[in-house]
């Protein structure tokens, strides 16, 4: 495995304590086969403004 020297991207601070992966995207839409399409889950299970 080759180590990472560089990562280019957007970064955004997220102002809260102890998040897990599970907060960022929830296990039940894991079961997808599919690698794309997931940003419609991310965060589901908080609150959004709309």
């Amino acid at each position: 495995m080759r180590p990472v020297k560089t990562i280019t991207g957007t970064m955004a601070p997220l102002p809260r304590a102890n998040v897990d992966t599970d907060q960022i995207m929830p296990k039940q839409f894991l079961k997808r086969i599919e690698r794309s399409g997931f940003g419609e889950f991310l965060f589901h299970d908080w609150a959004r403004d709309t």
